[in-house]
């Protein structure tokens, strides 16, 4: 199943790394791993306490952290200051729309762009181990568009 894999992963790297391997970093690990879309650290506290869990606000944002170090999830900023996370695994790699009225982010996937990032890696002679392409601009929506400015 997927999530013993992530969980085993997050295992090793704990392990590894020499820190606890503790309850709580699993319970973040599986509200991250679950979320669906984009997130930052207090919206997964929030929603953990809604369900009634005892996390700390500081376990969050630290388990976060080690999720990101060991390649679990990604730690995104899509130009409004604000750090979001979202889930690596076993994703596939994807890009960005945002817009910058409303906030609202629509992730796409594009053969073209893979192609473009591949071709500038091969011609600098730089081996990719990721990439980030976000693209800002306003969404079409009119007057639905929410914080319109």
């Amino acid at each position: 199943m997927k999530k013993e894999t992530a969980q085993e992963q997050f295992t090793n790297y704990l392990k590894q790394e020499k820190h606890r391997i503790t309850p709580e970093r699993f319970e973040v690990l599986d509200y991250a791993l679950e979320y669906n879309g984009h997130f930052g650290a207090d919206d997964l506290y929030v929603l953990m306490k809604t369900k009634k869990s005892n996390i700390s606000r500081a376990t969050v944002y630290n388990t976060l952290e080690l999720l990101v170090k060991c390649k679990l999830l990604s730690k995104r900023n899509f130009g409004d200051g604000l750090t979001r996370y979202e889930s690596n695994f076993e994703r596939k790699n994807h890009d960005h729309l945002i817009c910058i009225n409303c906030g609202e982010i629509i992730e796409f996937t594009s053969p073209e762009v893979q192609e473009v990032v591949d071709k500038i890696c091969d011609e600098l002679g730089f081996e990719k181990v990721g990439y980030s392409f976000n693209i800002f601009g306003k969404c079409k929506k009119g007057n639905s568009c929410k914080n319109l400015k």
